[in-house]
């Protein structure tokens, strides 16, 4: 529930416009949601500034279907992410407003304008092609929480030139999030050139020696470039979601 529509039930009750028993029965699904297999969380607006997310690897088509009318009903929006091709064809015949980004499998019901929340642009880049998948999903989960989002993709360390032909829009940009696979040293090359925070995202890309991305998580972690931020393995959500708290304050 957000923050603006508790403030507009206090009021009523402040100005005797309706009375304690009615404001209870509006507030009455705080803090949470019984769905009997989930738990709606309704106080994460109020006590995050964003709503519920929902990671879908695992949970069935209904369960998901639930969880969105959960959401209709109560006019808020909901980020769904890793939702696998043939649940999203389910579900976004079911709920035709459902704004689907195939590259990083991410379901997003906007039942509300979403406000700019965020001071300046966040940039993402991706160093291969082949990361561009949790590239998105932080450059997705930025934008649908209010933020100006720039992507710069296929800039890796094999061929450094491309990105520095970009130094104006990495300069310019006020968070930056960086994926890669392999041995992870782009994050690290794009912290040593500016004065922001870089968030560095390692994905799974890579041959057997990658080890999934443990490779580049252990790299990013041990950079010698001050100023970076490691996120787990793929998890481009929990990278777009930092640089939107970074980016609001």
């Amino acid at each position: 529930m957000k923050p603006d529509l508790i403030k507009r039930i206090l009021e009523k009750v402040n100005n005797k416009s309706i009375t304690v028993e009615e404001a209870l029965d509006k507030l009455k699904e705080l803090p949470f949601e019984e769905l009997g297999f989930a738990k709606i969380d309704n106080h994460r607006h109020l006590r995050k500034g964003f709503p519920e997310v929902v990671f879908a690897e695992g949970k069935e088509s209904f369960q998901i279907s639930q969880i969105i009318k959960s959401a209709k009903k109560k006019k808020t929006n909901l980020l769904i992410t890793r939702v696998k091709a043939d649940k999203a064809k389910e579900l976004t015949t079911e709920f035709p407003e459902l704004i689907h980004n195939e590259k990083c499998r991410a379901l997003f019901l906007m039942n509300e304008n979403v406000n700019k929340r965020g001071k300046g642009i966040i940039l993402v880049i991706s160093a291969g092609t082949s990361d561009i998948y949790a590239a998105e999903e932080a450059a997705f989960t930025s934008e649908v929480m209010g933020n100006e989002v720039l992507r710069l993709y296929d800039v890796g360390i094999a061929g450094i030139h491309r990105l520095f032909a970009y130094k104006d829009d990495i300069l310019s940009a006020r968070v930056i999030v960086v994926a890669a696979g392999m041995e992870g040293a782009l994050p690290g090359v794009v912290a040593g050139l500016v004065d922001k925070p870089v968030i560095a995202l390692p994905t799974s890309v890579g041959y057997g020696a990658s080890f999934n991305g443990i490779t580049a998580l252990l790299s990013m972690l041990n950079s010698c470039a001050n100023g970076i931020a490691v996120v787990n393995i793929d998890n481009g959500f929990g990278a777009g979601y930092l640089a939107s708290m970074i980016n609001s304050l």
